[in-house]
């Protein structure tokens, strides 16, 4: 460990300076095998146990410096790393470890949203090529997506957990329509996709055919991952908190803040709510360290899932003590009323993590099932063929 240790020190005192420009540094990041520290050296990890990878993510973080973690929350590179073939690899790793791919998730569709595995969005093999029919819905940034990475059925003769496969769609192709869906908050952050005859080559396949639902849930646990841990993200109006992952104003400094403005920081009730908050915080992220631990590299866990329930819980929680202590101001909206305005932008957006990435409900279910060890939910379409599964809004 230690001569890894000190690599890393040696890497940054020669490299790092407060002024270095944050693209050529991500690409020194990268290219000197940083930036996924778990994954195979060639595809730009180092192959280190989790306990040697920490300690390396120690030395950056000590020193304020950017560096790895992507192979514990790059989605789109943690499943290529895990799934694409060699072919797809060398060809998408390093763009998408540079950020240089713009992606999205083709995944839930008007009749298959928390039952993700009743999708009928098709996929009939025409030579070298699929050709994709179907539609998607509540699709972050797939505007301005170069890929879409996406499942459908390709057998219905097997039943629905089966006969799906996952491929990596290119989206700017004929076929292929994005409508921006408007929500509460204002934002068009989602969208709905219509698929007609849109193509996709057969060496776009991540994993085996008609096996697309295992390499669907370790995308799945990478994105529930990232919702269970983000804070902050990209300011919505005003400077409103909305990440795609979620947002919490920091209860140490955005929410004191405001108790503080308002002449409520000595009330004993909003201390105490502040105090719980900071607990919430803090033992979410003792389970995020949990899952870390017990996961491998590309793989899953259901601690994700706790996580990300979590996260949920603590942003609803933080909004309500936003209203609270607005009081009667937290009535108004609109740029004349700042505060007013991010507090119910705060409120609304908390919904996101509710429903985005697998809603509250099918969260509970995983930690019942997996965690706790609860028996399942009665499923009586789960063993048939898929074309004998009765459909809910759509038809084949």
């Amino acid at each position: 460990m230690s001569s890894i240790v000190e690599e890393a020190r040696e890497f940054i005192a020669k490299n790092w300076s407060p002024t270095v420009d944050l693209a050529a540094w991500r690409e020194l990041v990268v290219d000197n095998h940083w930036a996924a520290l778990r994954w195979p050296t060639q595809w730009f990890g180092r192959g280190l146990s989790d306990s040697d990878a920490e300690a390396v993510e120690k030395v950056f973080s000590d020193a304020k410096v950017p560096g790895p973690g992507q192979d514990k929350w790059n989605l789109w590179a943690g499943t290529m790393v895990g799934y694409g073939s060699d072919e797809l690899k060398s060809k998408y790793m390093r763009p998408l470890l540079l950020d240089e791919v713009a992606m999205c998730l083709l995944y839930s569709e008007p009749g298959a949203g928390s039952d993700l595995a009743g999708i009928r969005t098709t996929a009939v093999r025409d030579g070298d090529e699929w050709v994709v029919n179907g539609q998607k819905v509540w699709t972050s940034g797939a505007k301005a997506a170069d890929i879409g990475m996406l499942i459908a059925r390709t057998d219905w003769d097997q039943p629905k957990h089966r006969g799906i496969s996952f491929f990596w769609l290119p989206m700017n192709q004929p076929g292929v329509e994005v409508r921006p869906l408007r929500q509460a908050t204002g934002d068009s952050r989602f969208n709905e996709v219509f698929i007609t005859d849109a193509r996709v080559p057969n060496s776009h396949v991540l994993g085996d055919l008609n096996k697309g639902w295992w390499v669907l849930q370790s995308a799945l646990a990478y994105e529930r991952a990232a919702m269970g841990v983000s804070r902050r993200g990209p300011k919505g109006p005003g400077g409103a908190t909305s990440a795609a992952h979620g947002s919490i104003p920091s209860p140490d400094i955005s929410l004191v803040s405001l108790a503080r403005d308002m002449g409520k920081s000595n009330d004993a009730v909003i201390r105490q709510a502040l105090t719980r908050l900071y607990c919430m915080r803090m033992v979410n992220d003792w389970n995020g360290d949990r899952a870390k631990a017990v996961s491998e590299a590309g793989g899953s866990s259901p601690l994700a899932s706790l996580g990300k329930l979590a996260m949920s819980g603590i942003l609803h929680y933080a909004g309500r003590i936003q209203g609270h202590l607005l009081g009667a101001e937290g009535a108004l909206d609109g740029d004349q009323f700042p505060r007013s305005r991010d507090a119910n932008y705060s409120q609304l957006n908390a919904y996101f993590t509710s429903i985005g990435g697998g809603t509250d409900q099918i969260q509970r279910n995983i930690i019942g099932e997996l965690i706790l060890g609860l028996p399942k939910e009665p499923q009586t379409d789960r063993d048939i063929p898929f074309r004998e599964v009765p459909a809910t809004t759509t038809s084949r």
